[in-house]
């Protein structure tokens, strides 16, 4: 006798909950609370950048694709000068379009899940672009071609090697020896291999490697806001939807970007109670840019603060396997990387370059430009002097900030972040991005809305320090001031939605009339 059909047992209608998914994900990408033209906005300055970039930016000397042509016009004279006004226009709309999402933030009326979309449509243009504002990448890969021919990058410089790759390194950087630690140095080694002659390859397999460290910090940042008291939206808009990340980390690109995610994942594994874990992934950190160790010695205290005991003796306790783990994941990197500790003569090669933005260094500049009133002499001692100075006020700043942190919890990583954030502004030498590092644990932080707009203002004046191909603007006296004029604008923007007064004097003007 056939079953009866009520006796036939139910079957999922797999085709009807596909089709259910598919309108769930329908629905969310087109949820009508999330800004899409804001998201829009940016999303046209990051494409205008990306057309711009391979004009004005960081571009090869020998294009495969532009370099023969019609599109060539685009890299020289008049379609170059076009392509520098399409990048900077495509600035402006995504420095606009990230206050505009700053506003709804401060507001409340941005979430997390917005911020993220708008970081993600902004982002992605840029892993294609030509490097911007920066030449760096050619110089990551250079060292890492060094390592790949069994060469010593912390003695020789790109110089030694001949083809597309070092022919791409900035002059500066053609005999300085590498100032990044052994892991990033295994990193640019791998890259290369992979790449081969490629180099455009080699730049979009970069991106997509360091990318890492931006869904690191992604990932950390909830628990990072849940143990320092910040508010995730605000996180995500300082730390990854800002043009610091998109234009200079990711457009550049930059190896802060691994650190700054290493850095953060790092820290929360500590925080939450992980301790060797955490000091094993900050040593990582430290093995892509030395800076980021500064760190440890305050995530040490809030291993002790977690045992029993008086405060030195639980000192010791953490300290001891923290100093064993450190020695055993960097020894291993260096191990594997087949590098010895030639990384750290090499980190004075930044300080080849003399700017103004390193505040030892502009004090230095200041005094020499006193003394040449009275006397004819050099700028170097004066610089010298000025950045001997500075280091010691960034250890007596460190020391001082890492024993006030004794008691460990937030108020050490707070600490932290801050003495990563000196460490950027005294060091020898600061570059827009060096601020990337402080700016990983201090995001998690609570924030003040005019805090934010000074960010903001950094933000640009720090962007527009140098040109599109990398080389520096700050001695460009009318360009320096149109940038100070833009970084304000932007940065009262964020507090006010017509912070020059304009939408009042045209309404003033019509009901005149």
């Amino acid at each position: 006798m056939a079953p009866s059909v009520s006796a036939i047992p139910d079957r999922p209608d797999r085709t009807a909950a596909g089709t259910a998914d598919l309108r769930t994900a329908v629905r969310q990408l087109l949820d009508p609370s999330l800004p899409w033209r804001t998201i829009a906005l940016g999303a046209l300055g990051s494409v205008l950048m990306l057309g711009g970039s391979f004009g004005a930016g960081g571009t090869l000397v020998s294009d495969p694709l532009l370099g023969t042509g019609p599109l060539s016009a685009w890299r020289f004279g008049h379609g170059r000068d076009l392509a520098t006004a399409v990048v900077y226009a495509g600035f402006a709309l995504l420095v606009w379009a990230w206050v505009r999402l700053g506003r709804g933030v401060l507001a409340h009326l941005v979430n997390a899940r917005a911020v993220l979309t708008a970081a993600a449509a902004w982002i992605t243009p840029m892993l294609v672009a030509a490097p911007l504002f920066t030449r760096d990448v050619y110089s990551y890969l250079g060292q890492g071609l060094l390592a790949l021919h069994g060469l010593d990058p912390y003695l020789l410089g790109p110089a030694v090697l001949t083809g597309p790759i070092p022919e791409n390194v900035h002059p500066v950087w053609m005999t300085t020896p590498a100032p990044y630690g052994p892991l990033f140095i295994g990193i640019a080694q791998v890259l290369v291999l992979l790449a081969g002659e490629n180099i455009i390859t080699a730049v979009i397999l970069t991106r997509l490697v360091l990318l890492c460290g931006l869904v690191l910090l992604v990932c950390s940042l909830p628990g990072l806001v849940r143990h320092l008291g910040g508010r995730l939206p605000v996180a995500l808009w300082l730390a990854v939807a800002s043009p610091m990340t998109v234009v200079q980390l990711v457009g550049g690109p930059h190896n802060d970007l691994l650190v700054v995610g290493l850095l953060a994942g790092g820290t929360l594994l500590v925080l939450n109670g992980r301790h060797g874990s955490g000091i094993a992934v900050v040593t990582l950190a430290m093995a892509v840019k030395a800076t980021a160790g500064l760190a440890l010695p305050f995530l040490v205290w809030v291993w002790a603060a977690r045992l029993t005991g008086p405060r030195w003796e639980r000192f010791f306790r953490a300290v001891l396997p923290a100093l064993s783990i450190f020695a055993v994941v960097f020894g291993s990197v260096m191990l594997l990387t087949g590098t010895g500790l030639g990384w750290l003569p090499a980190l004075s090669a930044p300080g080849l370059i003399i700017n103004y933005l390193s505040l030892p260094t502009a004090f230095g500049q200041f005094l020499h430009s006193l003394a040449t009133v009275f006397l004819d002499v050099g700028m170097g001692p004066f610089v010298e002097a000025g950045r001997l100075i500075g280091i010691l006020v960034l250890v007596a700043f460190g020391v001082w900030n890492w024993w006030q942190a004794r008691d460990g919890g937030a108020g050490a990583v707070r600490r932290a972040a801050t003495v990563l954030f000196a460490a950027a502004l005294l060091s020898p030498t600061v570059l827009p991005w060096y601020l990337s590092w402080g700016m990983a644990l201090a995001c998690a932080l609570p924030w003040k809305p005019r805090a934010m707009s000074w960010v903001v203002g950094g933000t640009v004046l720090l962007t527009l320090a140098y040109y599109p191909d990398g080389e520096q603007a700050m001695y460009n006296g009318p360009f320096v001031a149109v940038s100070i004029a833009a970084a304000l604008l932007a940065a009262g923007s964020l507090l006010k939605h017509d912070p020059l007064g304009a939408r009042s004097a045209l309404q003033s003007l019509a009901s005149k009339r």
